[in-house]
């Protein structure tokens, strides 16, 4: 693999040669955890003592949100291996070829999200490191070139592709988990886990708080599902469902290491919501240094793996751009969505919106996979899933003009009610108040996609060509379905 790290990858969302799957789960283990054991994850550790929370109250919403999110996201790892494309891609089979667009839209959604987050958030730690340093402050001068520096680098790796990125995630883990833990030394003495909140909750109360809170960390695991494809496509499919389910589902248990690092001392500066300023100025000088160490090498490493894979993804839908101008033209907007949002509305609130908007459109987009997935039993034409890449029609996935309404007719009611039925300071549905408050939009997102992709594909069945030679006995019928030829 060294002699790859430096070469520019050639491949696109066309199927990965088998001969070139030469990644394990382990690495997929890496590239999760690596992705977020950065400052990204670390403020959205800060948000729940942002809303309000005391340290324990904080600290359970975030094990909820971690827990639950991986539970959902660890699927996601099975697709890749079979398709030997990205989950965007992979998700024709089940939305159609042409419908396939709602996944690189989510794609782009938490893209922009996490590349700004990361970008943002490392920025603002060197510049705050700098001034603790040097005493020099330079502003939003030094900030915004601390901005365009890190995003320049991370465009960088991205257009290096899958191999760079996956040294990067290796080194990611292991100096991020050690300046983390050191962590400990610089803050231990003046943290208190009897912290107990300003009692200002954001959302006037504790439970409709907390609940904010849980969807807020939520959105961390949730991310890495249109992602997971990206990585574990380069994985053979000999390898077990069992590990493939792990690798994911362990690198956000892993997480709670920056989720904790993060509401540990969001208890300690002055102002939750001005974090990264706070905590430069109560940081002793001699952890200063790590602090910049790993404000750059996490925001590569998050920024990465959300940009890699939308770039990866766009190239796709707009096939006369290559992967590399993809990459460039998202991350381009992603620059100008940072310095926007940074300078001119209020970021904090941006991420708030962001991460409900990646919760509610991507986890029923998830359950329908799922879902598909088990009635599918694991079939997939790696083919026929390039079909509207490759400019044709037709094929097992084409359905009703490239899209099966079956999927979309599940998936856009149930983003609908989540969205009618949030409530959180950037996004309050009419029906917020239908639970006392309680934001229960993600309970009605999910059961909604749960219920009504299978009850619509019991009722109007979907073509037996898009099941395998194993099961093809025993899908329903489909009035003129066209069998699949030998």
């Amino acid at each position: 693999m060294s002699d790859k790290v430096t070469e520019v990858e050639q491949h696109g969302i066309a199927p990965i040669p088998p001969a070139e799957q030469t990644s394990r789960p382990r690495d997929l283990f890496r590239l999760a955890f690596g992705g977020a054991n950065t400052f990204a994850t670390i403020i959205l550790g800060t948000l729940p003592i942002a809303y309000g929370l005391s340290f324990s109250a904080a600290l359970a919403a975030t094990v909820t949100g971690v827990v639950l999110g991986g539970l959902v996201l660890a699927p996601m790892a099975l697709f890749g291996p079979r398709t030997r494309t990205n989950n965007a891609v992979s998700s024709g089979a089940h939305f159609g070829v042409v419908g396939r667009c709602v996944g690189s839209f989510l794609s782009l959604l938490t893209a922009i999200t996490f590349f700004a987050i990361s970008v943002w958030v490392s920025g603002d730690a060197v510049a705050g490191a700098a001034q603790r340093l040097f005493g020099f402050d330079g502003g939003a001068a030094l900030r915004g070139v601390a901005y365009g520096l890190i995003a320049v680098a991370t465009l960088v790796v991205c257009i290096y592709g899958y191999r760079f990125m996956l040294l990067i995630n290796r080194i990611a883990v292991v100096l991020g988990t050690t300046i983390m833990l050191l962590g400990v030394f610089a803050y231990g003495g003046s943290f208190d886990p009897g912290f107990a909140g300003t009692g200002a909750y954001a959302l006037g109360s504790f439970w409709p708080t907390w609940i904010l809170a849980t969807l807020t960390v939520l959105a961390n695991p949730i991310s890495f599902g249109a992602f997971l494809g990206d990585w574990s496509r380069y994985i053979p499919a000999r390898y077990s469902r069992r590990s493939l389910l792990a690798a994911p589902f362990l690198a956000q248990l892993a997480t709670l290491l920056p989720f904790g690092f993060g509401i540990a001392t969001a208890t300690l500066v002055a102002d939750p919501g001005n974090y990264i300023a706070g905590l430069t100025a109560i940081s002793p000088l001699w952890y200063a240094i790590p602090l910049i160490v790993v404000a750059l090498i996490g925001g590569l490493s998050t920024g990465t793996t959300a940009l890699y894979g939308t770039g990866l993804d766009f190239s796709s839908i707009f096939v006369r751009l290559s992967r590399v101008q993809a990459t460039v033209l998202i991350g381009s907007l992603s620059v100008v969505f940072i310095f926007v949002g940074n300078f001119v509305l209020d970021m904090v609130s941006s991420i708030n919106a962001f991460a409900t908007l990646i919760v509610l459109c991507t986890s029923p987009w998830m359950v329908i996979m799922m879902i598909g997935f088990a009635q599918r039993r694991g079939f997939y034409d790696p083919d026929d899933l390039q079909v509207f890449n490759q400019g044709r029609k037709g094929g097992r996935y084409w359905f009703h003009r490239g899209v099966n309404w079956r999927a979309m007719a599940a998936w856009i009611p149930a983003t609908t009610l989540g969205l009618l039925t949030a409530n959180t300071p950037m996004i309050a549905g009419p029906l917020r108040g239908i639970a006392g408050g309680v934001d229960i939009s993600l309970v009605v997102t999910l059961c909604t996609a749960a219920i009504a992709y299978p009850l619509l594909t019991k009722l109007f069945p979907e073509p037996r060509e898009v099941f395998g030679p194993g099961t093809v006995e025993d899908a329903p019928p489909a009035v003129g379905a066209v069998q699949p030829g030998p």
